[in-house]
């Protein structure tokens, strides 16, 4: 499906904001609350987990939500934590950057008391030196910037697009350092793409003073998902071979690079409790086009969450459906209608 044929919804705000993974706010039973403004990215990264970008060939709509609206579903997720200390992390489905207000955002998200940590996700193309500037002005706390080569074709390879300016992009990354926002530079390992890389990502990280405050990188491990894109050729690394590697890097370089929640300051901490069950039947009222094909958005009769309705093409907006709860797990909601 190309981005001409999706369907670009602006989240109404009598829609819940919990519930449906692609917007909103997510709580995983920790001080830090997932911020998602909205879904949609520049790039078409070859190993993107969530299918993002122009070449997307399973999403059917992106999303754009409210920015009052997202800021009081955030309130009344932060109402039930006990930290002293919270972080809200903007990590879309796509790139934070193309949400309109995001300094706007920080800004508000800032002003929340106990919010002490403000954090955003990046492949950073669409930031500058005015956004950098207005960010760190609205309090951003940290970015974590995706650089995932050094070589400039391997970098617009992996970006999925000829578009990906690397030197742009490194531009950035010096301006975020010299800025009161703390760095973590944020590779992903795709295994025999970019193994060449990683030690050169460490030496650029090092070199340019990231992680005044937090860890200066976080190297992710490439993994298989089921709606991600899958780079020909790649075997994805165990977890073991992956940590042993990290450390072995660890010792080269005599930087931290296994990394555990603490480093960040995120504890567990009380969580929203959950409305349905896995196997619960449910009656919802389908209220638009879902995320991916053959998916639907639905609100359960209370308007308390949103659920997404698979293999629910047959299910049409503004009816009311029973559907079984196929999936709950941090009150993200995935049924099927009966």
């Amino acid at each position: 499906m190309t981005l001409q044929q999706r369907k670009f919804v602006e989240v109404p705000t009598d829609w819940p904001l919990i519930g449906c993974i692609a917007f909103g706010v997510i709580d995983r039973g920790t001080n830090l609350i997932q911020v998602r403004p909205s879904s949609s990215c520049p790039l078409s990264c070859i190993f993107c987990s969530t299918d993002a970008g122009p070449s997307s060939r399973n999403r059917q709509a992106e999303y754009v939500v409210d920015l009052d609206h997202i800021v009081e579903w955030f309130k009344i997720v932060a109402k039930i934590k006990r930290s002293k200390s919270l972080e809200a992390h903007i990590d879309t489905v796509g790139d934070p950057l193309t949400y309109p207000k995001i300094v706007d955002l920080v800004h508000r998200l800032s002003e929340i008391p106990r919010v002490s940590v403000i954090s955003l996700q990046t492949h950073g193309s669409l930031l500058s030196y005015k956004v950098i500037s207005n960010l760190e002005a609205a309090g951003l706390s940290r970015i974590n910037l995706s650089i995932d080569a050094l070589d400039p074709q391997l970098a617009k390879r992996l970006a999925g697009t000829q578009n990906y300016d690397l030197e742009h992009v490194l531009k950035m990354a010096e301006a975020i350092s010299n800025s009161r926002i703390d760095l973590l530079i944020a590779p992903v390992w795709v295994p025999g793409l970019n193994d060449q890389e990683i030690p050169k990502i460490i030496k650029l990280a090092l070199s340019i003073g990231a992680g005044k405050r937090w860890p200066p990188l976080g190297i992710q491990k490439y993994v298989v998902h089921r709606y991600g894109r899958k780079p020909k050729g790649v075997k994805p690394m165990t977890w073991y071979k992956f940590y042993k590697e990290l450390r072995m890097l660890e010792e080269r370089f005599k930087v931290r690079l296994v990394l555990k929640p603490d480093d960040f300051g995120i504890v567990k901490d009380a969580k929203m409790p959950l409305r349905f069950r896995k196997g619960e039947k449910v009656r919802v009222r389908v209220v638009g086009v879902g995320w991916l094909r053959g998916e639907k958005l639905a609100v359960d009769l209370r308007r308390e969450r949103m659920v997404t309705l698979v293999n629910a093409s047959h299910a049409e907006v503004g009816s009311t459906v029973s559907a079984r709860i196929l999936a709950c797990k941090d009150n993200i909601y995935v049924a099927e209608p009966l």
